[in-house]
Formats: C-alpha cells, structure tokens, sequence
C-alpha cells in the first residue's frame, strides 16, 4: 500500500522528516459519527451530549468510506460522543471492514454485550476500545460520571469472555490518575488487553477543566520516566511527543501529524487538520462538498499550510526543538498560545512562562458545544465554521425508551444489570 506522495525518503533520512509534508492519503483518521453521548465527562473533546439533526446520513456515510477505501487509508479511529448509541453504527462498521477498511473504535462501553462482544471478535478488521479514566471507581467516575466504571468493567468482561482480540484499554492522563498507571496497566493485562495513554488536551469542556487535571510538571517527568520503562507494552498515540525534550525519544513517529498524517471528520463531514483542534481555525473543508473528502485532503489550503517546513519560530533556538518539535498544536491554540509558541507543558518551562501573559478572556473558545446541558448561562451560541449555523441539539435516545429528561441518561441505560458471581466480580473489580 502506497500513501506517500514524495518520493522515499534517502538512506539516513528520518521518517518524521518524510512525513512532515504530507502524503497523498491519510495513514489514519478519526471520525466522529455522532455528538450524541449518554455520559458527559468533564474534558470531552468535542463536548458531546445531544446529536446534531444534520449528521451525515447513512448512505453518506457509506459514501465516505467507499473514497477511504479508494484512497487506501489503513484504518478510520471512530469515535463520538458514544458511536455505538448511532442507530447504524455496526452496518457503517461492516460495511467499512467489507470494503477493506479497518476500524479502531471508542466506546464507553454502554453497548457492549455478550452478544456484541462475541460478534467483534469474529472480525479480524475491528479493534475496540474501553474508555476508562481511572483504575478505580473513585478516581474514573468523578471524570466520566456515576457508574460509568461499572459500565467499563462489564464491556471488558463481556470481551474478554469472547476471547475478543485487539482490545484497547484506552485512558486520558490526568494529575489524578497518573499515579495509578501501574494499576491501570495491571487491568489491561488481567483482561488481555493493552493499555493506551492519551493526553489531556484543552479542547472541547476540556478546556475548562485542563488548569485543574493536567499533570504538574513533576508528575510530567514521572510519566515520561514511566514511558521510557513501559514503552513497548503501552501504546500513546504520539501524544506525549513534547515529553522527548528530556532526553530520549519516546517510542512512535515524534510529531504533529495534524494534516499531514491524520485529520477528523466529525459528525456533520466537516473536515478539520486534528482530533483536539476542532475549531474554524483549522476546518478544512466538507466531504458533503463537490470532490469530497479526497479533495478536502490533497487541496486544502489549510493542509497545504500546514504541509510547508516548520521554521520552528520561538522554540528554534531551543537545544530541544528537534526532540519535541515545538509540541501539541491543539495545546497551544487553546491555551491562548502562538502555534509558533512553545507547548504549555514544554518541559523547559517556557510554555508555563509564556502561559503569564495570556490574558484568559481572549483564549480561543472551543465549539460547537453539544452539552446535554447548554453551557454556562449568558454564553453566546456556538458557530459552525464557514459561517453556517449550528441548529439547536435534540435529546439522545439509547435504544427504545426516551430519558425523562436530557441530562438524565444513565450510562447503564437499557443494559439489563449482570447478576454477580458469589464473592463478588470475577475479574477487574
């Protein structure tokens, strides 16, 4: 399979230089299927809550995946919102994997049953993964809500008893669990699965909660010390690449691959350069527009932008730029950072020190907003890029049965309650 549109790089060149401008197709992307959610954790991305009554519809999402296919990405990460509560989830996922597409999805793990369970595991081309945001109940539930730990444990056992492979244990580091990476580690390896580390970024209700769970800088230093000992059995993502200015380069491909590697399509086609940037400042395009998303990538001029050679601006001079490439765009964007900046968890200190003179009140507003709930009271409404107006969210309805209220779904909404094995859960409690 070929995606690169210049040619192989020449012996002694490093991949990351390679990929800095671009290939004609994307490795990988995300794609949001819906905003609809039945949680509401506290540092969603997208804040996802209520769908939008303008997502794709099925057959255009079919669309989709047959140019995905013709472009020959690898694989689609689909996430949401909780993607599975999407009434034609599993046809999108087979008709992906029929068609040669790979599917790695994230899911709370609402939906996940025994029956469920049992049909992933007879497709090679899907791999699931368990949002869980703590190794205890404590610890994951004042993040992702009430129950929601249960819930997680519960997909994890139905998977593990249907011998599912390739499944992730997929958890954002926060200052409240980065010491229980052990634990967290142990509960993949009790379920057969691997541990995948995400980091915290300011985006989506994140961006009102990262002041207070991104990781302190001495705890930075332990994760990256964490990392360099655990590499090999836990994945990450490329998030954690700014850590590489301590010393030794963690494992993976060390740079920002919005746009050049990677992109998201979110519930409505709009096409934005990265996962944690969903923002009209770096919206893309539409697939629902003439050439669709194929065009959206080879001649965007944002991705074009994005594709020339990176000066390196302020970090430059920097005896670590090349180890840490200046560090998470979403990052800085959010915080209130120039993207030529330094990342605010820069681990020379010189993003803590820029981050003084950000004045707060003019720090980039993340949008739209899907909250079951509508934000803070006197907030202007949330815009979609180019101009178009977001219609007002619709309640989410898990299966048959309406919730008395929007903000009252139970992440346990119609999952019939598993009865307890004498002395208690069998496995993860």
């Amino acid at each position: 399979m070929t995606h690169a549109t210049p040619p192989p790089p020449a012996s002694g060149t490093r991949l990351v230089d390679h990929f800095e401008h671009g290939l004609s197709s994307p490795i990988c992307l995300t794609w949001e299927l819906t905003y609809a959610c039945n949680l509401a954790c506290v540092h969603c991305l997208s804040s996802s809550g209520r769908r939008d009554p303008h997502e794709l519809t099925t057959a255009e999402a079919r669309a989709v995946i047959d140019e995905l296919a013709a472009m020959q990405v690898f694989y689609v990460n689909i996430g949401g919102g909780e993607p599975t509560v999407r009434p034609d989830f599993w046809e999108l996922l087979d008709y992906a994997t029929t068609h040669h597409v790979g599917v790695k999805f994230s899911t709370n793990g609402v939906k996940i049953t025994d029956t469920v369970a049992r049909r992933l595991a007879a497709n090679d081309y899907v791999d699931v993964q368990i949002s869980l945001d703590g190794a205890t109940a404590e610890v994951n539930d004042a993040v992702r809500g009430p129950g929601s730990y249960a819930t997680a444990l519960r997909a994890l056992d139905h998977l593990a008893a249907a011998d599912t492979g390739g499944v992730k244990l997929s958890v954002v580091v926060t200052r409240h669990n980065i010491d229980q990476l052990d634990a967290l580690l142990g509960l993949a390896d009790r379920y057969g699965a691997t541990l995948r580390l995400t980091r915290l970024r300011p985006a989506g209700r994140g961006a009102r909660v990262w002041n207070e769970l991104h990781p302190t800088p001495a705890q930075q230093r332990a994760l990256y010390d964490w990392l360099l000992d655990h590499g090999q059995r836990v994945l990450t993502g490329d998030s954690f690449f700014h850590l590489s200015a301590y010393g030794h380069a963690l494992p993976g491909l060390n740079l920002c691959g919005a746009g050049r590697v990677v992109c998201l399509i979110d519930p409505l086609g709009d096409v934005y350069a990265c996962p944690f940037a969903i923002h009209e400042e770096f919206w893309a395009g539409s697939v629902r527009d003439p050439g669709g998303f194929t065009r959206v990538w080879r001649s965007s001029e944002l991705f074009a932008r994005l594709r020339r050679p990176d000066t390196g601006g302020a970090c430059a001079s920097c005896d670590a730029y090349d180890a840490c490439r200046g560090g998470c765009m979403a990052a800085k964007f959010f915080t209130g950072l120039p993207l030529q900046g330094p990342d605010p968890e820069c681990v020379k200190g010189h993003g803590a020190h820029a981050l003084n003179g950000v004045d707060a009140a003019r720090t980039p507003r993340p949008s739209p907003d899907h909250s079951h709930r509508t934000g803070p009271r006197g907030a202007p409404p949330a815009s979609r890029p180019h101009g178009r107006s977001s219609p007002g969210p619709v309640p989410v309805t898990i299966g048959r049965r309406p919730p008395a209220a929007p903000c009252a779904e139970h992440p346990l909404a119609d999952v019939p309650p598993t009865p307890e094995p004498p002395g208690g859960r069998a496995c993860g409690s």
